[in-house]
């Protein structure tokens, strides 16, 4: 069960990175220090998967008549409320993660989270 939240966690910070990468909005601070780097990303990566285990289930209940309603594209808006509940967590604990805007930066992050972690989520023996 560990190594599986590891793989995970992992997953994700992967995922958080190239979002970085592809999007002008989300960013990882200027730090040409590659460890404090890494380090920040799996620290992000680690909120983000426990906001994602605890706060996304309660939000898709609550909004569920929305989901419902845009036959599942609300999910792609609570996806983006996520990532922006992330940076503003990151942001407490003093780390180098950032989200400019939420309609563009975080929805398209979001959607480049989403489609990177279904892809490196197929070589999870776990799951």
């Amino acid at each position: 069960m560990l190594l599986n939240f590891v793989i995970k966690t992992v997953i994700n910070g992967v995922a958080l990175w190239i979002a970085a990468l592809l999007v002008d909005g989300i960013t990882f601070g200027d730090s040409a220090d590659t460890a404090s780097i890494v380090r920040t990303v799996l620290l992000v990566a680690l909120i983000f998967g426990v906001l994602n285990t605890f706060v996304r289930p309660i939000a898709k209940l609550v909004s569920m008549p929305f989901i419902i309603l845009t036959l599942g594209l609300f999910v792609f808006i609570i996806n983006a409320l996520m990532l922006q509940l992330t940076s503003w967590l990151a942001d407490k604990f003093d780390l180098a993660f950032h989200v400019e805007s939420f309609f563009w930066d975080a929805i398209l992050g979001s959607l480049i989270i989403t489609f990177v972690s279904m892809i490196l989520g197929f070589f999870n023996p776990k799951d």
